[in-house]
């Protein structure tokens, strides 16, 4: 039983956010292909970063925690990983998005974009001899300040912040369970060696990167299909 540890606990971060995934008032199962748009796009980056890393011992998984199965040497939960956080979180946003759609302080997500974006910046120049540290915090400022430039804190920022925020509390929760375990461990040379519990700082910026690049693809995505329904009519 042990050896499923790692796929028990994406079933069960999954299995609420799907099952409601049909309730008429959200109804997220209509936009999937819009984010697995968003999936496939952050996986392109986020999957050989993963392979890399492991190659490189940045972080590596324990035998004991996973199935067995793996694909291009990483575990097939951890391809899996990647699909269903992002699930969740997108879930999480349209959620929100309904229940709060009056929630858009433009100014504030300006604000908090700046301020992040020069705070990855800084750590980016600063850590550039720890790998993770680095890497992290730079592809974080680029997506950050790319936020600026596409003037996105005017349409879906405020609540892009408000998911992330909510999210970091199940985020956190999970990779606890990952890391003190450990089903993975992460070498402390290549990073700041500062925890959040058993949590390596860097991958609090890891989330929002990996949501970064999913939600810019499936704002586009949605955007373009609502373009092409209101040209057809």
């Amino acid at each position: 039983m042990e050896k499923w540890t790692y796929a028990i606990l994406l079933a069960a971060s999954i299995a609420i956010p799907l099952i409601r995934s049909f309730e008429k008032r959200v109804a997220f199962h209509r936009k999937w292909p819009h984010l697995f748009k968003g999936i496939f796009v952050m996986m392109l980056l986020f999957i050989p970063w993963d392979i890399i890393f492991t190659r490189m011992g940045v972080w590596s998984f324990n035998y004991s925690y996973v199935s067995g199965l793996y694909f291009l040497n990483l575990p097939v939960e951890e391809w899996l990983f990647f699909i269903v956080i992002t699930y969740c979180v997108v879930f999480t946003y349209e959620v929100l998005r309904y229940f709060f759609p009056k929630f858009h302080f433009p100014k504030m997500a300006y604000a908090i974009t700046v301020i992040l974006g020069i705070f990855t910046a800084s750590l980016a120049f600063l850590y550039a001899d720890r790998i993770y540290t680095f890497i992290v915090m730079y592809l974080s400022s680029i997506l950050l300040f790319w936020q600026i430039y596409t003037k996105s804190y005017k349409t879906w920022l405020t609540h892009f912040y408000l998911m992330y925020f909510v999210s970091l509390i199940p985020f956190f929760i999970v990779n606890g369970v990952l890391t003190s375990l450990p089903v993975v461990s992460y070498d402390n040379i290549e990073n700041l060696a500062f925890r959040l519990g058993t949590v390596p700082f860097e991958d609090a910026f890891y989330f929002i990167s990996m949501m970064f690049i999913t939600i810019m693809v499936y704002e586009n995505s949605l955007k373009r299909y609502k373009s092409k329904s209101s040209t057809k009519r």
